[in-house]
This record gives C-alpha cells, structure tokens and sequence, in this order.
C-alpha cells in the first residue's frame, strides 16, 4: 500500500510514524523543526488520515506499506522515527529490512503486548450517532465516560469531520476489528544493530525496567532516553525535550546514555 506522505525540507530522509488514531499532522512541529536539516516524510499509516483503508494491521503489514511508500518517492535508506503503534511498525521494519533503516528512534512503545483500553475507545467512537445535528461538544461528552482526559478526547476528535454529512476520516471498523493486532505483538526472527534509541515519557509506564533485555536481544545497540514532564504521547507532552533528543540522536549520535 502507497501511504498518504507530507514532506518538508531537503537532505538525509528522515521518516515519522505516528501512532493509533493519530496522523502524520501530529508531527508538524517537529517535522518543521529538523526540515531545514532533513528532508522529513510523515506519513499517514494505512486506515489513518488519508491513506487507504484495509482490513489487515498486523505490524509486518505496516512496515511493508512503509517501506513500498519509501521506494515510491526514491527513498532506498531512512532513519525511521516512530510512536507508539508508529514505533512497533518502525520496529518491525528494522528487523525484516535492517539495511534500509540507517538509524532507529522509537518513542515510548517496547516490543510487548499491551491491553491499555483501545478496545473500548474505539466502541465509544463507533458508538457516536453520526447525525447532522451532531456538534462537537456533543461528541466530546459522548466519549467522557471512556475517555476522561479531556486532551485525549480532542485528539480523538480530530478524525471526525462534522456538518450535512457526518463522517469518520479513519477507518474506524477495520481499526476496531484489528485492535488484538494492535494491542499485541509477534516475536520476529532477526537483530537490527544499527543505531537505536528508545525514548520513553518520563511519567509514562509504557517501558518498563523488565523490557529492556527483549530489546537489547534483538536491537543490539539499544540505548535509552527518559524525557522529563512527558507521559506517553512523548513527543506533544514536552515536544522541546524530544526535539532535543531527536536532533542529537540525527546529527551525530551524541544523545545522552541511559541507565
């Protein structure tokens, strides 16, 4: 699958991937920030912003659809940089085609499963009677009880266009159905060791002490980099903090060691 790609700048590519529910506009401050430096590709993943939707979103999916999107705008090697489900799928592609990841960045996700609720996030969305009359306010309140972070709920807003003909940008039943995909994660057979950094929110629980030897076992040269006054949507939490890391991580590697 060709993904709907925003580019900026010119020089090294540099690829971001956004995460569940979100699209490659989450990136825009950042992607404006290194553009001068890079030329930076934020794409929308496959049943997000304006790419085509599917039914299948396992990770070895993603990262096809990712790496045929490369190809297609003459990108052989990239440094990928991904959150969340962005992360698992940069991930994913650094194993099956190390060669054509030149460095990796994922941002709060480890290669574990997680149950964090998406499930019901999704019926709450669904559940959203998509009326003509349907305002904002109202489709906000409708996912209160689910969603109690008010910022969250804003985020989530974002993929629903209001007005005569009321409609959800994403593909929200092929999202919804593959939700046990999303949430999980297959083991995959391979190492990647090239440069890898896991930046992690400083209050965020996404990576935990106990994930970091599975990491290392397959991302060799794996260090890692906790962001102060960020949970998980590290990037949008402190985007200066990740920036920071970012641009060390790109320009020469001189990001801080972790413990």
């Amino acid at each position: 699958m060709i993904l709907h790609a925003v580019q900026a700048g010119d020089g090294p590519p540099v690829v971001l991937l956004h995460g569940l529910f979100g699209a490659a506009r989450n990136w825009g401050a950042i992607q404006r920030a290194i553009a001068p430096q890079f030329r930076v590709v934020a794409l929308d993943m496959r049943n997000h912003g304006d790419s085509p939707h599917a039914s299948d979103m396992r990770y070895t999916t993603q990262a096809e659809d990712v790496r045929e999107t490369l190809r297609s705008l003459g990108i052989e090697t990239a440094a990928v940089v991904g959150h969340s489900m962005g992360g698992k799928a940069a991930m994913a592609m650094a194993l099956r085609w190390p060669d054509q990841v030149g460095r990796l960045l994922v941002a709060d996700i480890a290669p574990v499963d997680y149950q964090h609720g998406n499930d019901a996030i999704a019926r709450a969305m669904a559940a959203i009677p998509l009326t003509a009359s349907l305002t904002r306010q109202q489709a906000d309140a409708m996912l209160a009880s689910v969603v109690p972070r008010a910022d969250i709920r804003a985020f989530l807003l974002q993929n629903l266009r209001f007005g005569a003909q009321p409609h959800w940008r994403i593909g929200l039943d092929e999202i919804t159905a593959a939700i046990p995909d999303l949430e999980g994660w297959t083991e995959l057979p391979g190492s990647y060791s090239g440069p890898a950094l896991f930046v992690t929110g400083g209050e965020s629980d996404y990576v935990r002490a106990e994930h970091r030897p599975m990491i290392r076992d397959q991302f060799v040269a794996a260090r890692f980099v906790a962001v102060k006054r960020a949970g998980h949507w590290v990037h949008a939490d402190n985007p200066a903090g990740f920036l920071s890391v970012l641009q060390g991580f790109l320009h020469d590697w001189s990001f801080p060691r972790g413990s």
